[in-house]
């Protein structure tokens, strides 16, 4: 099963949020999704330009169109300092219009596997109809000081010191607390003893989990939506 499948992507905008995989994340659903139909990916915050796209910053929808039809599968953005990428001069509602999937990274970490939101984050935009949460499970152990972004905000919102290790059940309360994500996706499940503090995770929080290896492949549903089972990438 495709990750595309697993996490039920449907046409339109998604935002990607939280730490641990979004950009491996971003690209892995667009090869896939571009078998499908036109897609887009692009930022709300900042990311490095993939080599192994088209980037373009167009300026009308026409232009768009006339790039999607050369190029079934792009990224946009404008051009930042210490040559990433930020926003595009379309927004992802504009955007949606020419493309038939729009991903967005919502988001940043500064490469850390998991994440506590301030009073502006994540800068998810208006018309996204699914923003998939994705936590590291490298952070599981680790103080919160040194697996969390923003771990002065972690700390507010599960009253522990920075540090302290984290656990499934200490990140399920940040989790709970500030509610983000429609879904929930663990990466870097690669060993058993992963996979089984994001089993304790998963059932600990509402929303539907799933868990596994972006840079690996392979991935499986931890709560009862959707096709279950570990599924290698088509």
């Amino acid at each position: 099963m495709t990750l595309s499948s697993l996490l039920s992507i449907r046409p339109g905008i998604t935002a990607l949020i939280g730490g641990g995989g979004k950009t491996t994340a971003m690209y892995t659903l667009a090869r896939e999704l571009s078998r499908l139909g036109r897609v887009v990916c692009c930022t709300t915050t900042h990311i490095r330009p993939p080599a192994h796209l088209p980037v373009r910053n167009c300026l009308q929808e026409p232009e768009l169109d006339s790039t999607l039809a050369r190029h079934s599968c792009l990224c946009m953005g404008t051009p930042a300092a210490d040559g990433k990428l930020t926003a595009p001069r379309l927004s992802p509602a504009r955007i949606a219009a020419a493309a038939d999937y729009v991903l967005v990274e919502a988001d940043g970490a500064r490469g850390l596997p998991m994440k506590a939101h301030l009073a502006h984050e994540p800068v998810i935009p208006a018309g996204s109809y699914q923003v998939i949460l994705l936590v590291g499970a490298s952070g599981f152990g680790k103080a919160v000081q040194a697996a969390v972004h923003r771990p002065d905000r972690f700390c507010q919102l599960t009253g522990v010191p920075p540090g302290t290790a984290v656990t499934p059940e200490l990140l399920s309360v940040a989790l709970r607390r500030e509610g983000l994500g429609d879904q929930l996706f663990i990466n870097q499940a690669e060993t058993a003893g992963a996979m089984e503090q994001a089993r304790r995770l998963a059932a600990l929080l509402p929303c539907p989990v799933c868990a596994g290896s972006l840079q690996g492949g392979s991935w499986t549903c931890l709560s009862s939506f959707g096709a279950a089972g570990t599924s290698p990438q088509a």
